[in-house]
């Protein structure tokens, strides 16, 4: 009974904790790129991301208004936050229960994909690695165009698309 309540209590202050810091996302009724939500249950985890929705609008995304090897907020307006309501492995790496900023470092070849423990920041201005709570290198994945940058949580993980490149890493519960 003890142990239940202890976890009761634990996930009911991950999930208000997370609630707090997914709430902080500004208006976006006079912002060009509107706010986006994702949620979904991946190994029994529940995952929610809140995240800006910049578009494409013709530009050169890639290496050209997202820059290869500069950390990037990875979306729009406030940095992307994530939040797990149980400690996960996210790609072999080990993430504890929590919300984060959710950033990504594009290279031509790859990204990585980094979990900061600093949710609540504008952009990536004020970005600190010191804050990393984990990192995670994933290859691109082939999709077809998204004109609207979107993530998505999926059955297996986490997977975010725009303009012509899909950035995809798998969840799994920690314990």
């Amino acid at each position: 009974m003890l142990m239940r309540s202890k976890t009761l209590f634990a996930t009911t202050a991950v999930l208000l904790i997370a609630g707090v810091a997914l709430a902080e996302r500004g208006d976006d009724a006079d912002r060009k790129s509107k706010n986006g939500h994702a949620e979904g249950t991946v190994d029994g985890v529940s995952v929610v991301v809140d995240y800006g929705r910049p578009n494409v609008k013709g530009r050169d995304i890639w290496g050209g208004l997202v820059p290869f090897d500069a950390v990037w907020r990875t979306g729009a307006n406030e940095a992307t936050a994530i939040s797990f309501d149980q400690d996960v492995t996210v790609e072999g790496v080990a993430i504890a229960a929590g919300t984060y900023g959710l950033f990504t470092l594009p290279t031509e070849d790859g990204c990585t994909v980094i979990f900061n423990s600093v949710a609540e920041q504008w952009g990536a201005f004020d970005y600190d690695s010191s804050k990393d709570a984990g990192r995670v290198d994933v290859a691109y994945g082939e999709g077809e165009f998204v004109e609207t940058f979107e993530i998505s949580v999926g059955d297996d993980g986490v997977s975010l698309a725009w303009a012509d490149r899909v950035i995809s890493f798998g969840v799994q519960s920690g314990s």
